[in-house]
């Protein structure tokens, strides 16, 4: 019969690490992404010995295998193998990937599977890595940041429309301008109005993930800005300033 520690290992979840930090002198607590479980703490023994197997496998944007042991809220690393060893991110890239990292784990809760955000990290990961193909640092990783942003909200289950006018309930015309109500949706903006508007080919551009029109890329920037403020809740984005002293991405 299956001891208890045999029936709460996990083998050969794929993860990335999210975050790490010191647990007592040679330990650490390791923030992972897993595909089939979501995001999951875990208690990493030993890992800062010189000789740790874990040692220097525990780096963020690698793809990991991971077995884990537990069913508390803060579960015991086993064993860790690379999936493939990647070049790690540097610059803007690097900067990129803590951003989406702590946005994952400021809105994501723990134990709560989402194997397609999962995926998009993923692929998102290599998009970084490849620099997107704008000719500067704007165009080059903006588009990239607000699909992610976009992904995330929805996969989370934030109801992000922006297709439909939710007065009218017609779809967003292209040279119109339009006030974005967060939890609902886009409406026509009065022609008086002074709050912040977006056009309507914003709105469609960002529905297909088309961020080729600098303004179109100008506009998604401040809206989604807005949003992800307002599911944060209060709470700071650290990377956000570091980016915004990096470059204004």
């Amino acid at each position: 019969m299956p001891s208890p520690a045999q029936k709460s290992r996990h083998e050969e979840d794929s993860a990335f690490v999210l975050h790490t930090y010191p647990y007592s002198e040679t330990s650490l607590i390791v923030e992972m992404l897993t595909r089939q479980h979501g995001r999951l703490g875990m208690m990493a023994k030993g890992a800062k010995r010189p000789r740790s197997a874990l040692r220097g496998m525990l780096l963020a944007f690698q793809p990991l295998l991971i077995t884990w042991f537990g069913k508390s809220e803060l579960r015991t690393l086993g064993r860790v193998e690379w999936r493939e060893a990647l070049p790690q991110l540097s610059g803007t890239a690097l900067m990129c990937g803590f951003y989406m990292n702590e946005l994952i784990l400021k809105l994501t809760h723990r134990d709560d599977p989402h194997e397609t955000l999962f995926d998009f990290y993923s692929e998102t990961m290599g998009l970084l890595r490849a620099g997107g193909k704008g000719s500067n640092e704007a165009t080059q990783y903006g588009p990239i940041l607000r699909r992610f942003e976009l992904r995330l909200l929805k996969e989370l289950g934030y109801a992000v429309s922006l297709d439909k006018d939710i007065g009218s309930g017609e779809t967003v015309v292209v040279d119109k301008r339009y006030e974005y109500l967060i939890e609902q949706g886009p409406v026509a903006a009065p022609l008086d109005a002074n709050r912040f508007q977006l056009r309507g080919q914003t709105l469609l551009d960002m529905a297909r993930e088309d961020y080729t029109a600098p303004t179109t890329l100008q506009e998604a920037k401040q809206l989604m800005r807005r949003l992800v403020n307002h599911y944060l809740g209060g709470q700071t984005l650290h990377t956000r300033q570091l980016l915004r002293d990096l470059r204004e991405i």
